[in-house]
Formats: structure tokens, sequence, C-alpha cells
């Protein structure tokens, strides 16, 4: 029989949190579910996921938990259980590194790559698709690609439960009348740009000179953003241990801080959080950055380089060094602490699920 090509499959899990609700809770299956917070639209939380009922309301992570209550009266709103999640998340990702020939990159609780060779990619996904549903009940769409990029966004024209395929051969046919804002690593921001540059869209993102986007962007990225254009890039999945690049914590106050006593008690918490997750890991560190959220919903952060160090009471002191940077007199409704960490030579680096949505 014969081997195939390789291939890259993109797995999502669908509606991932709220999926893993409604295992705990069948009554739901069907219904508006909104998580966020502890549960309670009353305080201030932000959605961390809808089902697709509530979707279809306008619903999407990120939003202020009052105005998703607002939008679905009768929705069901549940408090975040990240225990559940892990938990759930680290089923699935055994099912798929248990599946024949797979090489499984995990990007978080809820998505994985999957490298294989098969003479039939759709049939492979397929069967994943039913291992992953057999052994977990949770369900999942499957994007097929020839790079790892092509393979995410053809995620997108699978869901929800379906198998979808991109290749170099379909890309442009595809994506090219679509808006540059739809490709994976481009944003609002990076969109506004480009459309400055008079790009709007996958096709002439794809068709420009990447020596045009230097100036705007940088020799680096520029040329990078072409390539995202064009769907190029890795088509290798790499299975290398993900290394936590850094950790962080972060507490919305459900009244503003004002005192600056109160936020800097609020920082020295944050802070003895962050060093206990750092401790687990055994390595010093690097960097700071304070995020301070002022009311009513403006975000600014705070970063600094710091000597190597393992010491939490050294951390903490640059810490309080960053609070003199905020505003004073500002009310401060949410503030955040991450510290980055040294990595080891040969680690595949990336950004902890935090505990709070950093």
């Amino acid at each position: 029989m014969a081997v195939g090509e390789p291939w890259v499959l993109h797995v999502d899990l669908d509606q991932f949190i709220a999926a893993v609700e409604v295992l705990r809770r069948p009554e739901l299956a069907g219904k508006a579910v909104i998580v966020g917070g502890r549960g309670d639209p009353t305080e201030r939380a932000v959605v961390s996921t809808a089902s697709y009922e509530a979707r279809a309301y306008g619903v999407g992570s990120g939003m202020p938990l009052r105005i998703a209550a607002r939008k679905v009266p009768d929705a069901i709103i549940l408090p975040v259980d990240h225990e559940a999640y892990m938990e759930a998340s680290e089923k699935v990702m055994a099912v798929l590194r248990s599946q024949p020939g797979a090489t499984v990159q995990v990007l978080g609780w809820d998505e994985a790559f999957v490298g294989v060779q098969t003479p039939d990619p759709e049939a492979y996904a397929r069967q994943l698709q039913q291992a992953v549903l057999a052994e977990t009940r949770l369900h999942c769409s499957v994007g097929i690609g020839d790079t790892l990029l092509r393979a995410k966004v053809a995620t997108t024209f699978g869901k929800p439960a379906g198998v979808f395929r991109l290749t170099a051969d379909n890309w442009l046919d595809v994506m090219g009348s679509r808006p540059t804002v739809e490709l994976w690593g481009v944003g609002t921001k990076v969109s506004a740009r480009l459309a400055k540059l008079g790009i709007r869209t996958v096709a002439g993102l794809a068709a420009c000179n990447p020596d045009d986007l230097v100036p705007e962007f940088g020799p680096k990225m520029g040329p990078w953003y072409a390539q995202l254009g064009r769907g190029d890039g890795s088509r290798t999945v790499d299975d290398t241990p993900w290394v936590a690049r850094g950790h962080s914590r972060e507490t919305t106050f459900q009244r503003d801080l004002t005192d600056p006593q109160q936020i800097e008690d609020a920082v020295r918490d944050l802070a003895a959080h962050v060093m206990d997750d750092v401790a687990a890991e055994g390595r010093p560190v690097i960097g700071l950055t304070l995020k301070v959220r002022y009311a009513p919903f403006l975000t600014r952060t705070y970063a600094r380089k710091i000597p190597e160090t393992p010491d939490p009471a050294e951390v903490l002191a640059r810490a309080l060094d960053l609070v003199a940077k905020i505003e004073p007199g500002r009310p401060v409704r949410l503030l955040g602490l991450r510290a980055e960490m040294t990595m080891p030579e040969g680690s595949r680096q990336g950004h902890t699920p935090t505990r709070s949505g950093w």
C-alpha cells in the first residue's frame, strides 16, 4: 500500500469550553451557553467562550459578560473551570498522538497540528474525528494543507465538525478575494496598515513585491506578510516538547483601585502567584511586563528587562519599580503581571494559557 504524501492536519475542537460544559450538563445541549468569569454578569468579567447558539446573537470571546447577558437574556452563564478544560484537552491530545503515523504539535487547549503521510488525507481526518469523538465525546473540525498556514486557515471552512483542504492549487481560488484580516497572523491593525498601501485582499498581498512591504513593516515582517498572502511557509509539524516562555496572572477588580497602596498590594499578590509558577519551572526571570487597564477600558503595558534572577524578592522589587509608571489619579480596573524566563536550548517556545485570559 502506498505511503502517500506528507500532509499537515489542523485539528480544532468545536466550541471547546462550551462543549465540555455541555458534557457535564447534558440538559444544556442546544441552548445558548456562555462561559466567563465566575458566571455572574453583574461582575466585571469577559466571555471565555460561547456555544454556537449564543454566537448567533453576536456573543464572542473577550466581550464583557454583562453585554453578552444583555444580548442573550435567556443564556445559561457558567463560571470558568480551567482544570476541567485542561483535563479534557489532555485526553484529546492523547487520542491524536495515538493515531497511526501521527506527529502532534500542540497549539493550545483546543487545537493542534498533526503531521502524517497518507494517500488519502480526508479519510485520515475523518478517522481522527471519529477517534476523538469516541474517546472524549467532543467534536472537532480538521483543516488539511500542504503548509501549516494553509491547514490552519482550512479549518475555518470545515467548521463545525467538517473537513476542508487548502493547498497551493486552490489557495487563491478560495482565499484570493477575502480580506487580509482572515489570514492567520494578520490582525485588524496589520490589515489596516496593508490597506493604506492599497493591499486589501489576500490575492493583493500574494501578488505584491515583498520588498515594497519593507518600509512599512521592516526587513523581516514585510516579506513574512507577503508569504502569508501566498499561503506559503513551514510544512513541518514540530513535536518538540513545548516550553513556556513566561508565566502571567491578572485580576479584574470589581471596584476600581484608586489608592496607591491598594495597587501596590495587588501587584505584590500577583508577583507571589507568578513566582510560584516560575519556581515550578526552575528557570530564572529575565523580564517583566505590568499590564494596567484604566477605567473605563484603556489598557497600557509597561515592560523592562531585568538582570537574570530566580529570587522572588528581587522580582517583586523590579515589579514595584514598574508600578511607579502607573498614571497617578487614574482609577485602575485590572492589573496583570508577566514574568519572562530564560529558555532551554533547543526548546520550542510558547505562551502558557493563563488562569484569567492574559
